[in-house]
């Protein structure tokens, strides 16, 4: 490609609403431009990236077995409430009507279509395993779009399904996906790791695993094991219950909780200083509300509530901390000064609290709380387990001789055990050997192609711009041709741009009549890996060898330049 007729225009400046490195970069050099808010348009350069990716995602799904579908992007909202999901995706669904008043929605993922044409194509088991996937446009309503292409609301997604006729089947479609998962993602040059998670909106009660892109900016947090290969969304982060059980004292023995006046003390810092004592002799206690159900739960002071946790114990989809007026009405007090004794609601204790000799907590009564609370004698123990966050430092919870380290990450893709969560509400039915009628067993396996470019990018650059793996890089190589007014330097490049070119290799050619300076600084911007400078010593056969990612440079022969670029290519 000649880059006086590329459609790729640098900008000195980013736009002031670019945060973050990818957003900025991807912006100046001309791969994206914003359209709307979390709506971009991609550009030459941002669509041969995209198509690099995609290339590598289907070389390893169809590597995997899996059969290329196109599904589509207009889905009938009936089908949503069918599944039961168009109320627990909410607002984040693109909701329009058509001529006729049928209400549709723009899918932000498929399980319900393909659940709906397997249904319709397969009846029996003999059909069976089979796993399906697209590449196509997904649509969720953000409620603040931000960091370009990390959270937007078009954006390009790979989506597989496997159809099983049993969970032994679906086990084996699932490892099948995830190590597909690791060559995609190794192959793509990214820092990476995959972690145990929640299935969110998708659903299903097998157990998930995100892949986490290693990033300053990433929005989740990643507990990982110094010792062992344990990983884990913060989410879902276990806590080690060590070999301690909840201490069994006599509480009898020991003296009866005492009420202070605590005014305007709420915070467990105010406590600190206050009471003079450690958050770790405190006991918050916080109330939520999930479904038709209200609780609390019971943490120590210096840990926080894992609500994911909470609410699988509660068996409810998702839980938040009760308001103002429902906490008047079922905890009888204002925030900050709830307490356990007394409090008439199931309560959740972490297991941190139910080993604690003795605690402050709230009185369950404004600027009043209770000192030499004693769990077990004075509240009820009736529903101990772990719901915290695991903490920074703390013992893993599978080998138990690590420690877990904190890592932030972009997740780009994320693996799903469905079981029949979507086959059983619509009717995805299989008859087996013996003619009786079974419900098939899904999996759901989905990767952003689009985020998965800005995490490459936010992974790979430097103060002068990007520099992409070799793998996604839009070109192999960029020509910078110094002079297009000097005849031997002219003549050299358009040899070697034909050169390789012949050869198969993706080159761009700078042929624009700009200044040495504006040409270097554009082919750090873009960041093509390998740039071969045609200057003043073409007129003696030799080329300067630039490698981006080294920061080295190299005078060579045009000949050995050319040999080096195509065997690179193997």
């Amino acid at each position: 490609m000649r880059q006086n007729n590329l459609l790729a225009s640098t900008l000195r400046e980013a736009p002031s609403e670019a945060e973050t490195a990818s957003h900025r970069l991807l912006l100046r050099a001309g791969y994206i431009r914003q359209l709307a808010a979390g709506i971009y348009t991609y550009l030459p350069l941002g669509r041969r990236v995209l198509r690099k990716i995609e290339n590598i995602v289907r070389e390893e799904m169809e590597a995997a077995g899996a059969q290329e579908v196109l599904l589509p992007a207009m889905q009938p909202a009936e089908l949503w409430r069918e599944s039961g999901r168009y109320e627990v995706y909410g607002k984040e669904l693109v909701k329009l009507q058509d001529r006729h008043e049928r209400e549709f929605v723009l899918g932000p993922t498929h399980e319900e279509v393909i659940t709906t044409l397997l249904r319709g194509e397969i009846s029996s088991y003999r059909r069976l395993p089979v796993t399906v996937y697209q590449i196509q446009t997904k649509f969720r309503d953000e409620r603040r779009p931000r960091s370009g292409l990390l959270r937007g609301r078009e954006f390009l997604m790979k989506d597989a399904y496997s159809f099983d006729i049993d969970l032994e089947g679906l086990d084996r479609s699932y490892v099948q996906m995830y190590a597909a998962y690791q060559r995609i993602l190794a192959r793509c040059g990214l820092n990476y790791v995959a972690v145990q998670a929640d299935s969110g909106a998708i659903g299903g009660e097998g157990g998930s695993h995100e892949f986490m892109a290693i990033s300053d900016i990433g929005e989740d947090i990643v507990a990982v094991c110094s010792e062992c290969d344990y990983a884990a969304n913060l989410e879902q982060a276990e806590v080690h219950a060590g070999e301690r059980t909840p201490l069994q004292l006599n509480g009898d023995a020991l003296p009866a909780a005492e009420k202070i006046h605590t005014p305007a003390m709420r915070t467990i810092q105010e406590l600190e200083q206050g009471l003079n004592i450690t958050a770790e002799q405190v006991i918050k206690t916080l109330v939520y509300t999930g479904g038709d159900k209200t609780f609390a739960v019971l943490v120590r002071g210096d840990h926080e509530v894992n609500e994911i946790k909470a609410a699988r114990a509660m068996g409810v989809s998702e839980v938040s901390l009760a308001g103002y007026e429902a906490l008047k009405d079922t905890a009888g007090v204002e925030s900050g000064f709830v307490g356990p004794v007394g409090l008439s609601m199931p309560i959740l204790a972490d297991r941190a609290v139910a080993e604690m000799a003795q605690a402050v907590t709230g009185a369950g009564e404004k600027d009043y709380h209770l000192r030499g609370v004693v769990p077990g004698r004075d509240f009820s123990l009736d529903h101990v387990g772990d719901f915290r966050n695991a903490a920074e430092g703390e013992c893993c919870p599978q080998c138990g001789r690590g420690v877990l380290h904190f890592h932030q990450g972009i997740e780009v893709g994320h693996v799903f055990k469905l079981g029949t969560k979507y086959s059983e509400k619509l009717g995805a039915d299989y008859l087996n050997a013996a003619g009786r009628k079974h419900h098939m067993i899904m999996g759901c396996y989905g990767i952003g192609i689009s985020r998965l470019a800005a995490a490459v990018a936010e992974q790979n650059h430097d103060e002068q711009g990007l520099i992409w793996p070799s793998a996604l890089s839009p070109y192999r190589v960029h020509i910078l041709l110094m002079s297009v007014k000097d005849k031997e330097q002219a003549a050299a490049a358009e040899a070697l741009y034909e050169q390789l070119t012949q050869s198969g290799i993706d080159v761009l050619l700078d042929d624009r009549d700009e200044r040495a300076g504006v040409k270097f600084k554009d082919s750090a911007l873009i960041g093509i890996p390998i740039a071969i400078v045609v200057g003043k010593d073409a007129v003696a056969g030799k080329v300067e060898w630039m490698d981006r990612r080294e920061n080295t440079k190299e005078l060579m022969n045009i000949s050995d330049a050319a040999a080096r670029v195509i065997q690179s290519r193997s």
